[in-house]
C-alpha cells in the first residue's frame, strides 16, 4: 500500500511532538477540571489515543460516529449519527476530538448537538486542519497541523477503509481515489 503514497506530509516524530503540544494546552485550560473527550470515529482514534496518554487532569473518553461522506471523497453535506455518546455531557467539560477538519459541516453540525445537551463547556482539538476548504463557520481550539488541499491518509484518516495504520500523515496519489469515479 505504501506504493500509494505521493509522499510523507508529516512524519511520525513531527506528529508525536505535536501530540504533546497540544496535551500541554488543553492540561492548562483544564487545570483543577476534569474532562471527556469524544473521539469522533473511526478517524481520530489514534490522535485520542495519543492525546489522552499525555494529558495530565482527570480525563474519560467516549466515542460517537458520525458520517458525511459514506465511501466517497467529499462530504455529502448530510450528516448521519451512526453512533451517539453512551452517557450523558450535562455539566461535563467536553474536548471534541477529531482527526481532520475539512468543509467543518459535519463538526459545526456536531458541537450544536453536544451544545443543545447543556455540556459546562466544549471545545474542539483536530491534528489536521485544512482552512481553504472551510465552508462553515466553525471554530478550532486546538489545531494541530494546518495541511493544503490534498487528500491525506494515515495517522487514523483513510480511503475506503485503507491506510489508517500508517504512522505518519501521507498524500494519496491521485490515480488511487480517481480510478474509482
Amino acid at each position: 500500500m505504501n506504493k500509494d503514497i505521493e509522499r510523507v506530509l508529516i512524519s511520525e516524530e513531527e506528529l508525536a511532538l505535536k501530540v504533546k503540544e497540544l496535551a500541554r494546552r488543553v492540561n492548562q485550560d483544564y487545570a483543577g477540571r476534569e474532562l471527556l473527550l469524544v473521539s469522533v470515529l473511526k478517524g481520530s482514534v489514534m490522535f485520542a489515543v495519543d492525546l489522552m496518554r499525555e494529558i495530565d487532569v482527570p480525563c474519560e473518553i467516549d466515542f460517537m460516529d458520525v458520517s458525511s461522506y459514506g465511501s466517497g471523497v467529499k462530504s455529502s453535506g448530510v450528516v448521519k449519527i451512526l453512533k451517539d455518546l453512551d452517557e450523558s455531557i450535562e455539566g461535563k467539560n467536553v474536548l471534541i476530538v477529531e482527526d481532520i477538519v475539512d468543509s467543518g459541516l459535519t463538526l459545526s453540525y456536531l458541537k450544536e448537538l453536544l451544545l443543545s445537551r447543556n455540556p459546562a463547556d466544549v471545545r474542539i482539538c483536530t491534528i489536521l486542519n485544512k482552512p481553504e476548504r472551510r465552508k462553515a463557520d466553525v471554530y478550532v481550539d486546538y489545531i494541530g497541523f494546518d495541511i493544503p488541499d490534498e487528500f491525506v491518509v494515515g495517522y487514523g484518516l483513510d480511503y475506503d477503509q485503507k491506510y489508517r495504520n500508517y504512522p505518519f500523515v501521507g498524500i494519496l496519489k491521485r490515480e488511487v481515489y480517481e480510478k474509482e469515479r
